[in-house]
């Protein structure tokens, strides 16, 4: 059953334009955007599907946007259509079974979650910001940027949906640092604009969602797995451990790309979002691991072991991103499903 159009037919204008599909599941995603059916898959296509591949994780990105900015000419009505999210739930229920396969392991407390991230590793060979600081070249600089944007242009709206689900201290230090994240009351200081008047510096284009068609799927997991704990109320304290362990492990990333970013002449907005980041995402950390994890602790012990999921399975991703990226640039090739033209 389709749900009735929203009560003036409200079409996304300003938004992305749709991808195209990369498989059954994700052309039934499209089709069904673009036409406004229900989406229609054969049957078993699903258990079909590479839970990490590109099929699956652009359908689930489509998806999930609809809560975001939606598409232009998609209607917005769309965003709640229950034949819509039946199949977003049983996606969802694919990816998180393969994550929790992966993770079977992982630590199941913050301590030992955590604990690793606190420490600068000694060998960095394997570190991505690393290599662009010593020896990334600028067109390895503009594609790492293109990447990230299909994040860095929402930068922190997945993690507000947390903000309801939470009481006492750990509402008030999340909102807090959100704050920081939404430019403290400057529109110019948001951290969005901050990442767009980066893209600007390095000749890219910043419209929001401009590059998801070039974007492969280990990237997309990474901004799905963030939507995914954000939607979910029962996935809170996972929402908590992936924000604490991006701002755990941000300021000496950013500290790195701050470096590369000037060493490569990306220009001074591309140096200043990084630095940016140093300074405040430091700050943050302490927040995020006494404050926040610390007061939903104290009002939920129970959530601890969805915390150090959460954290888990954001290092998780973000390792398999850095190698498909690294293993794609030591061959001399695009990260990218499709090269970057020339500045």
């Amino acid at each position: 059953m389709t749900p009735p159009p929203s009560p003036a037919g409200t079409m996304t204008v300003a938004g992305p334009r749709l991808a195209e599909g990369r498989g059954e599941l994700s052309d039934a995603v499209v089709r069904a955007l673009r036409t406004g059916t229900p989406p229609v898959c054969a049957p078993g296509a699903l258990l079909a599907t590479d839970p990490w591949g590109e099929d699956l994780q652009l359908a689930l990105y489509l998806l999930y946007e609809l809560h975001y900015r939606g598409f232009e000419e998609v209607d917005d009505a769309r965003e709640w259509d229950p034949n819509l999210l039946r199949l977003r739930q049983a996606m969802e229920a694919r990816f998180l079974h393969a994550l929790r396969t992966r993770l079977s392991d992982a630590p199941r407390s913050v301590e030992d979650a955590f604990g690793p991230l606190l420490v600068e590793p000694v060998d960095l060979s394997d570190s991505l910001s690393h290599h662009l600081e010593t020896s990334g070249e600028l067109w390895q600089l503009r594609e790492y940027a293109a990447l990230r944007s299909l994040y860095h242009l929402k930068e922190a709206d997945p993690h507000l949906w947390v903000v309801p689900r939470l009481t006492g201290r750990a509402k008030a230090a999340m909102v807090a640092i959100e704050y920081d994240e939404f430019g403290a009351g400057s529109a110019d200081r948001i951290h969005a604009k901050l990442f767009a008047d980066l893209m600007t510096d390095l000749g890219l284009d910043p419209a929001y969602g401009r590059y998801l068609e070039q974007a492969p799927a280990p990237l997309l997991a990474t901004v799905n797995l963030m939507s995914l704990f954000g939607l979910h109320r029962a996935m809170r304290g996972a929402l908590v451990g992936h924000f604490a362990c991006v701002e755990v492990t941000s300021s000496p990333g950013s500290r790195r790309l701050a470096k590369a970013m000037r060493r490569c002449g990306a220009g001074p907005a591309a140096e200043h979002f990084y630095a940016e980041h140093v300074e405040a995402d430091a700050v943050h950390e302490q927040v995020v691991r006494h404050e926040v994890i610390g007061g939903l602790l104290a009002d939920e012990p129970d959530l601890e072991e969805d915390i150090a999921f959460g954290c888990a399975a954001t290092v998780l991703l973000e390792d398999r991103l850095a190698s498909h990226i690294r293993d794609a640039w030591d061959q001399g090739q695009s990260a990218m499903r499709t090269p970057l033209p020339e500045r």
